[in-house]
């Protein structure tokens, strides 16, 4: 893998679907059983017509996906027992915040109880956040957006993770490395 395109192109892709996630789990918690109509515009036509699930959905599947793709690429992941824990060995074909060096030698995996501090609201609710990335995951992604709807303590917990996880990225990969980070966040109106 060349580390360069993974800084510059790859990582930066999947920190904006993880800015998307946050988006889209703000919306469907917005308008939790009745999604209101939805109309995508292309050069300024109709292209698309639906209501908001024809966004949320997929974004929150695929945002869930790249979230704990980049928990992992941190050196997170979580544990049987129900604890977010630091990875215990990698594939040969796995890259992670390890495989990066600045000037103090190979970049270390995140702590969790570093991770966690990163967050607001506590190293309690900054860990379950961080499980249910990996718990929801795990279940089965095609069951997401039901389970967001049955478990709306999952859809607020999805949102703080996804808030925290591209900061994670920037602080521990993009800041120890001297790059400048990339503008992953998402241009938006908010409307009532």
């Amino acid at each position: 893998m060349n580390l360069d395109r993974l800084l510059h192109e790859i990582i930066p892709y999947r920190m904006q679907a993880v800015a998307t996630l946050n988006l889209a789990t703000r919306l469907r918690m917005k308008w939790p059983n009745d999604p209101p109509p939805l109309e995508i515009l292309v050069n300024g036509k109709l292209q698309v017509e639906g209501n908001l699930h024809a966004f949320t959905n997929p974004a929150i599947e695929a945002g869930l996906v790249h979230c704990r793709a980049l928990l992992e690429f941190l050196g997170l992941t979580a544990s049987k027992s129900g604890r977010i824990v630091k990875v215990n060995g990698r594939r040969p074909t796995d890259i992670g915040l390890e495989h990066f060096s600045n000037a103090s030698g190979r970049l270390p995996i995140v702590e969790p109880d570093a991770a966690f501090s990163r967050y607001d609201g506590g190293k309690v609710e900054a860990e379950n956040a961080l499980l249910a990335v990996f718990q929801i995951t795990n279940k089965g992604i095609a069951h997401v957006t039901q389970d967001i709807k049955d478990n709306p303590d999952h859809g607020r917990l999805i949102e703080i993770a996804s808030r925290g996880v591209p900061s994670l990225l920037v602080s521990y990969l993009y800041n120890p490395l001297g790059v400048i980070a990339p503008d992953y966040k998402l241009t938006h109106r908010t409307r009532n």
